[in-house]
């Protein structure tokens, strides 16, 4: 297995800074991805209730070699469960056939219902429970995050938020350091690389390493502090996703693909996406 970097989180727990994703594969592909991925060396697996997915990880946990302790399994809790967290969390253990998660997380802020603090409370609880290892959120801006903090009391550990070179959402990224708060990067190629690996520096930068674009990138997330997900269910692709760990960028290469960042957002506004 490679030597892979270990990110340790507020609460003490520690997660490694590179996992796979699972979003929009089917339950089979999801399986004998999550196989693939444990075989090359991952040992972080991202999924989540809203992906439909979960039973396909389970079986796959299941059928590994890789003891469960070794494993960190996230999934997220979805918009419309933000008041059923506790009914939630059940139902995705029974699906991934675990007795807890390494990580929870709240899918979306989702402000106009107003319920993510009520989650968050439940949250707190079922970590109290041992049936969260870490709890944490995704997409959720500075107002957000300081009203969790401000009415329980209680920091996420990770932000999982859109981050990649076209949005990097430095501000952000920035806040969460400085409360604390590790940032995830969802989306990490922007999707597919579109946009991204046709660039002049990252075509250059693939060139001087010997590596593929999206390799590139990837080490760019990792020197940059983030903890990424990439996601595939192409063995080939999840094989090069992991073969980052024998090289680094320079700081002055991370600052020209700095540079690249035009605030390009793939996915929904946090502020208004509702699900």
């Amino acid at each position: 297995m490679a030597d892979q970097p270990i990110i340790k989180l507020h609460d003490g727990n520690k997660m490694p800074q590179l996992g796979l994703g699972v979003w929009q594969a089917s339950q089979k592909d999801t399986e004998q991805a999550v196989l693939k991925a444990l075989e090359v060396g991952y040992r972080s697996i991202d999924t989540a209730a809203i992906y439909k997915n979960e039973e396909g990880v389970g079986l796959a946990l299941k059928n590994a070699s890789v003891p469960r302790e070794e494993i960190f399994v996230t999934t997220k809790l979805w918009n419309d469960q933000q008041q059923n967290a506790e009914q939630a969390l059940n139902e995705s253990l029974k699906k991934l056939q675990l007795d807890y998660v390494d990580l929870y997380l709240l899918h979306w802020p989702v402000p106009q219902q107003d319920h993510y603090v009520q989650a968050w409370e439940a949250l707190i609880k079922l970590q109290q429970q041992g049936k969260i290892k870490s709890i944490g959120v995704c997409n959720f801006n500075q107002p957000h995050l300081t009203r969790l903090a401000n009415e329980t009391g209680v920091k996420p550990v990770i932000n999982q938020i859109e981050l990649h070179p076209l949005l990097q959402q430095r501000e952000l990224h920035a806040w969460n350091a400085l409360h604390q708060i590790q940032t995830e990067s969802w989306s990490p190629l922007a999707q597919g690389g579109e946009g991204v690996f046709d660039q002049e520096i990252i075509k250059h930068l693939a060139q001087k390493y010997g590596k593929t674009p999206a390799q590139i990138v990837i080490r760019w997330h990792l020197d940059s502090g983030l903890v990424v997900i990439p996601k595939s269910v192409t063995p080939s692709r999840i094989e090069e996703n992991f073969a980052v760990f024998d090289f680094r960028l320079e700081k002055p290469e991370i600052s020209e693909i700095t540079k690249l960042d035009q605030g390009k957002r793939l996915g929904p506004d946090p502020d208004s996406f509702s699900g």
